[in-house]
């Protein structure tokens, strides 16, 4: 299994701003295990640089670590034995003399913020009058969003408009995931993809197992993982009203997903539900959706709620619904429903959003009829639901898509049905096409008639 993995851009970025003749100012932040720490440690290879991880603890030892960390990079002993009150003069004597360009890294630098309110002023301080007139470059990362967010990018931060460059880190697209096995089949691929997600630490604790569901009883179902209890830890570091957050995915993992089927599971009214969406979404845990051919996306009324995080929708369909069986010693009870249900409950649900990403790839190499400007699903008329619709900026292209993960191949009947489906979307477009994609490949008889049709595409 490779240790560094795709995010190339989030590197191009970070060395650009190395290469500034002046001081730079990046903030790096994204949800935990996403890889963030390995992505500046790679950055750091062969560079003068300084790490800080910063740790719970109060400032008074935060600080004193910092020192410790200083002496020993500027090998000076009289700050190894002194008492420093002031971060200034910490920051002053790590920057003196040394014409070289210095990184300094401060990991989970929410944690100062949340043991000194005041730290983000502190730095803002630290910045203006020292480390911007210095050749440095420094990296602020952390894992809790919402305080990222507060202390460093928000308009009410004292550290607004400082940055030179901000990098949120998201997980990593399917595209790479197959860079992390030696040796497994597209089928294979996408069902641990399906509950580890694009979260590199996830994806290690599947690498051991031949099969996917082994993996899930190991790493998911075990008391003793830490993904038996991640969810749970994920939600408790950003948010207040866990059991509030708990109760509303739980809903939509279950397929409520409309606001007022929310609000009718949970026995609550609708309005009462927006700020808990609102910061679902912004921690990147929920996405609004809406029909792709939608004008006015924001003004839709037709919004459904999906969970963008394919471990969280796998803990919130399995675990967490059956927690009491699992914690009295009956996961294999459990493990026969996963089984029952995996494919068509779960892994075909994230393998749409693995063919949207398909879409945009092919639509780069020129292998898709036009550019897309919107790539979803689609549903509204008839209780038709189509999996993948990809219209053009302009709305004279639509290309309409079926993704089937099943075990055998696909054939003339489901293009058909699509043919059907597509028939009763309103649309204003000229140049009309339709998608498979197929995990097990295509009929020949499909095929067949594929070859003769310029409308027609088959995706594998």
């Amino acid at each position: 299994m490779r240790a560094f993995v795709d995010r190339l851009a989030e590197l191009e970025t970070l060395r650009r701003e190395y290469e500034r003749d002046e001081a730079s100012f990046v903030v790096v932040y994204g949800r935990r295990r996403v890889g963030k720490t390995t992505l500046l440690v790679e950055f750091l290879k062969e560079k003068r640089g300084l790490y800080f991880l910063s740790t719970e603890e109060s400032e008074a030892q935060n600080r004193a670590a910092f020192k410790n960390l200083v002496a020993d990079f500027t090998d000076d002993t009289l700050l190894r034995n002194a008492s420093v009150e002031r971060w200034d003069d910490l920051f002053d004597r790590l920057t003196q003399g040394n014409s070289e360009r210095l990184v300094i890294v401060i990991d989970e630098f929410q944690y100062l913020g949340k043991a000194n309110a005041a730290f983000p002023s502190i730095f803002q301080r630290i910045w203006d009058t020292v480390l911007s007139k210095r050749n440095v470059m420094v990296v602020l990362c952390g894992s809790l969003i919402s305080l990222m967010l507060a202390q460093t990018l928000s308009y009410e931060s004292p550290l607004y408009g400082r940055r030179t460059a901000q990098i949120r880190m998201g997980q990593i697209p399917f595209s790479y995931y197959g860079e992390f096995f030696d040796d497994l089949s597209k089928r294979d691929l996408v069902e641990r993809y399906s509950v580890t997600g694009g979260v590199p630490k996830y994806i290690e604790l599947f690498k051991d197992k031949a099969d996917v569901l082994d993996a899930i009883q190991a790493n998911v179902l075990n008391r003793n993982s830490f993904l038996y209890d991640e969810a749970n830890f994920l939600l408790q570091k950003e948010v207040g009203e866990v059991g509030t957050y708990f109760s509303l995915i739980k809903a939509i993992a279950a397929g409520n997903r409309k606001l007022g089927a929310m609000a009718s599971v949970l026995e609550v009214k609708q309005t009462s539900l927006s700020k808990y969406l609102k910061t679902l979404v912004d921690l990147d845990i929920l996405e609004r959706e809406v029909p792709a051919t939608e004008l006015r996306p924001e003004k839709s009324k037709k919004g459904l709620y999906r969970i963008k995080d394919n471990y969280l929708l796998f803990w919130f369909r399995y675990v967490f619904p059956n927690l009491g069986l699992l914690e009295s010693g009956h996961s294999d009870v459990v493990m026969s429903r996963i089984r029952a249900n995996f494919i068509d409950g779960h892994v075909g649900y994230v393998y749409e959003s693995v063919c949207c990403e398909k879409v945009w790839e092919a639509a780069a190499k020129g292998r898709w009829p036009f550019t897309p400007a919107k790539v979803g699903r689609w549903w509204g008329i008839r209780d038709v639901e189509i999996d993948l619709v990809a219209v053009d900026a302009s709305g004279e292209g639509i290309v309409f898509g079926e993704c089937k993960f099943w075990k055998g191949p696909v054939g003339v009947n489901v293009l058909r049905d699509l043919e059907r489906k597509a028939a009763v979307v309103p649309h204003k477009a000229e140049q009309i096409g339709y998608a498979l994609f197929s995990i097990e490949g295509f009929t020949d008889e499909l095929r067949s008639l594929a070859a003769g049709r310029a409308d027609v595409l088959l995706m594998e």
